[in-house]
């Protein structure tokens, strides 16, 4: 198939994953500048011709945020005025995406904001991959694909060879049960929930355990993210005092800030299981991570957008 009308672009944020991407369409990144000015301003330049093209932006917007958001906006502004055929930001890490609704008084919505700026700035489309809540898509007004990493973490599961009469999906608070509900069906086992308290905005204490029994058992978990690992790091306590024999917690976007890393060690989790979203830089890389990369399942959206086919074909 010839894609020559399809050109992926990367902003700073995860260049590594840009160029996976990109060897996965048969390519090569396209050419363009992002420098920074001695004031710290950011410095775009396109170096190729876009006229007519269907143009990807590789940009998570994780952390330093505010600088790959600016990043970002920067970089649409530019393609904007290239006169491209359509500009799709790819984020395969939506920052902000927690501040997503008013749950006190006189806060901003930060998600909706940032989906306006984006729009603003000259997106067209948007690929997203495992937003933090599904409904963030209708913060756009604009069309989004929303990825789940489900297909690259269940083919991670089946290499395992697990013996799935005793393995138990264990989420960790009420709202990740239908996450968790969907791997339970794709592969087997028993399902069991934490029903968690939260202390604070920054502490969460565990309770309760409802559903199958973990004696015994291999407990997998899974969440969108690992930001500071207070919520996975309670639940895996939870499961070995409940007689758990270990632990594995699959999070698509590995945040890992404050104290998380010094939590990923604790024992009572055997292995954390992450995509390459996000990188991670070696200061945080522990033997027990392990990073799986959506290389293939971005670049296979994002040639089904060019070609015009079903995105939601790739989990059926």
């Amino acid at each position: 198939m010839n894609h020559n009308k399809l050109r992926v672009f990367s902003g700073r944020a995860n260049r590594p994953l840009a160029e996976r991407i990109a060897r996965c369409l048969g390519d090569h990144l396209g050419n363009m500048k992002v420098e920074s000015f001695p004031d710290s301003e950011t410095s775009v330049r396109i170096e190729e011709d876009v006229r007519g093209r269907d143009v990807f932006i590789v940009q998570p917007t994780c952390p330093p945020v505010n600088e790959y958001l600016t990043e970002l906006l920067i970089i649409l502004d530019a393609f904007k005025r290239a006169s491209p055929n359509r500009v799709t930001v790819v984020l395969p890490y939506y920052g902000y995406a927690r501040q997503d609704r008013k749950d006190q008084g006189r806060v901003p919505i930060s998600a909706k904001l940032v989906a306006n700026l984006l729009t603003a700035a000259g997106a067209n489309r948007v690929l997203a991959l495992d937003l933090h809540a599904a409904q963030i898509q209708g913060f756009f007004d604009i069309p989004v694909d929303h990825l789940m990493a489900s297909p690259v973490f269940v083919n991670y599961i089946r290499e395992l060879n697990l013996p799935m009469n005793d393995v138990v999906f264990l989420s960790p608070d009420e709202g990740r049960v239908k996450m968790t509900l969907h791997y339970q069906k794709r592969l087997g086992g028993e399902l069991s929930i934490v029903d968690k308290r939260r202390s604070s905005a920054t502490r969460t204490e565990q309770a309760n355990l409802i559903g199958a029994s973990l004696k015994g058992k291999i407990v997998l978990m899974f969440d969108d993210m690992i930001s500071t690992g207070g919520s996975v790091v309670g639940a895996a306590k939870i499961a070995v005092n409940n007689g758990a024999k270990e632990v594995l917690v699959f999070a698509t976007h590995g945040v890992f800030c404050g104290p998380a890393i010094e939590r990923m060690r604790d024992p009572s989790i055997k292995q954390v299981v992450i995509t390459d979203s996000i990188p991670l830089p070696p200061e945080k890389q522990l033997d027990k991570i392990k990073i799986l990369s959506v290389d293939h399942l971005l670049a296979d959206a994002m040639k089904r957008i060019h070609e015009n086919e079903s995105v939601s074909k790739l989990f059926e």
